[in-house]
């Protein structure tokens, strides 16, 4: 099977073929990695091979389709997974991931782990450990983070799917970025064991970045539901998720806001993304109105989030120590800054803010009492530039004193935080809060720029919405078809 036969299909529409016997698992695996030789080179979305032996005895949904998985979250037996960071390079998973080994389940042939940030703790991915990932829609640009590797290569026509998590945009920020379906689940609804419980207070959920809604609904069937070791058992729908492609979700009443406290003037063509979604809908019979305010608060949710952030990476450094016994030279200067900055939050300071999620979630609730869902952009502007967030030199050689002389927490203190509150989040201050919040949230590829760069639109919906998400997904990409575009890398 050449690339323009493979590129054709979908992980469903290729599943079908290998059921059906006019290809085997064997040569779409072929297909797979004779793409990955030709353009990961360029784009530097795989860092690691898996093993794979593909055979025509697989069983599952997606028998014989090859997959990729995150180098964070998705432990493969025997492998690294390195996070991202040189520190964790070299130390071996003891099992696979629950979430992996529901993927091997079903069928999935796995062959390779994908690029992200040290720790998936920047919405770019550009780390030390493994080089930038580039979008394959412009090299010159990010393909976002932290699930940057997994959107590069299905954007590139590598795999149709692959697998993605989401703490604070990991999974709908890359999506945006490389014009993919990106779905954020619940709180609960896929799992991150056996070796953890949840991440995050539950911020962060497993998923997938695709090119067409049905294959992220059907994966979600796939991952979802609780396991034996997990926190609780989550309430599951009475219809699969892949049943719901093709349903009506009837007519929706939907609030629409453009503008961030973090980012009060998006870029011109955030609006265009939004206002291109909005005549869709509306030619779709939906009701969609804007929102003279943000229904929640936006800058504290964004102070909130960083300082949770902050806590977890400096936790993060701290587990990865004791695993690795790496020195401080074995993580990246941004990562030991917060990881100061985290070390440096009083636990009061750090629970007030994990309760006032209560505060974020309450005001998104009465704002759903109204409203069926809530529309913003994806991204403030369009895909930044490889490098656009290196610190300045100057700014290096002060960070590295105060990191040398263990006095970083004191950039609590100064505009600095503010500074990387604003670099952070300001071209993704939107997605934060389906995290915090718990609710489900999907990123669509409805626009194109007029340099021909993907920036999506993102609906949040209510807890349990998921198949509310998938229905309108579904609707919107018969509206204005978008799986056919794979980059052409030059």
């Amino acid at each position: 099977m050449d690339f323009d036969e493979y590129r054709k299909y979908d992980a469903t529409g290729l599943a079908r073929l290998v059921a059906d016997r006019q290809v085997s698992a064997a040569e779409l695996l072929t297909a797979a990695r004779d793409r990955a030789a030709a353009v990961n080179p360029r784009i530097n979305a795989i860092v690691r091979d898996v093993p794979a032996e593909p055979s025509d005895d697989l069983t599952g949904p997606f028998a014989g389709v090859p997959f990729l998985i995150k180098d964070l979250g998705q432990d493969y037996a025997g492998l690294p997974s390195s996070n991202g960071s040189r520190s964790l390079k070299a130390h071996p998973a003891a099992e696979h991931s629950t979430v992996v080994q529901r993927w091997l389940d079903a069928g999935l042939v796995i062959f390779g782990k994908t690029n992200l940030p040290e720790f998936g703790a920047k919405a770019i991915s550009e780390s030390l450990a493994w080089g930038p990932a580039r979008n394959p829609w412009d090299l010159e640009r990010t393909p976002g983070g932290s699930s940057g590797g997994s959107a590069a290569a299905v954007a590139a026509g590598i795999v149709p799917c692959a697998g993605a998590n989401d703490g604070g945009g990991s999974i709908r920020i890359p999506a945006a970025c490389c014009g993919l379906v990106g779905l954020k689940p619940g709180r609960g609804l896929t799992p991150f064991g056996p070796e953890t419980a949840e991440m995050m207070h539950g911020a962060a959920v497993q998923g997938v970045v695709s090119r067409t809604v049905r294959d992220t609904a059907a994966m979600l069937d796939v991952i979802c539901g609780g396991e034996p070791f997990g926190p609780f058992s989550p309430a599951m729908p009475e219809a699969s998720f892949a049943s719901c492609v093709g349903e009506s979700p009837g007519k929706l009443r939907i609030g629409v806001r453009v503008p961030s406290a973090i980012t009060p003037k998006p870029h011109a063509e955030a609006y265009a993304a939004v206002e291109n979604a909005v005549r869709v809908l509306t030619d779709l019979g939906h009701q969609v109105e804007e929102l003279p305010e943000a229904p929640f608060d936006d800058a504290a949710l964004a102070r909130d989030f960083l300082l949770q952030w902050f806590v977890n990476l400096a936790w993060k450094v701290a587990d990865a120590k004791r695993v690795s016994k790496a020195p401080d030279i074995a993580f990246e200067r941004d990562t030991l800054l917060m990881a100061a900055l985290g070390r440096a939050t009083s636990p009061v300071d750090y629970v007030d803010a994990v309760h006032r999620r209560h505060e974020h979630t309450r005001r998104l609730s009465v704002f759903f009492e109204s409203y069926d869902l809530l529309l913003t952009p994806t991204l403030a502007t369009p895909p930044p530039a490889v490098g656009a967030f290196d610190l300045p030199q100057s700014l290096q050689r002060a960070t590295d004193v105060l990191l040398k002389t263990r006095t970083a927490h004191l950039l609590r203190y100064t505009k600095i935080l503010d500074d990387m509150i604003s670099d952070n989040l300001g071209w993704v201050p939107y997605t934060q809060l389906a995290n915090l919040t718990g609710r489900p949230a999907i990123s669509l590829p409805l626009h194109w720029t007029a340099d021909g760069l993907p920036l999506g639109v993102q609906f949040v919906a209510p807890l349990a919405g998921e198949s509310l998400l998938i229905r309108l997904a579904a609707q919107l990409e018969e509206a204005l078809p978008w799986s056919e575009k794979v980059a052409v890398i030059r």
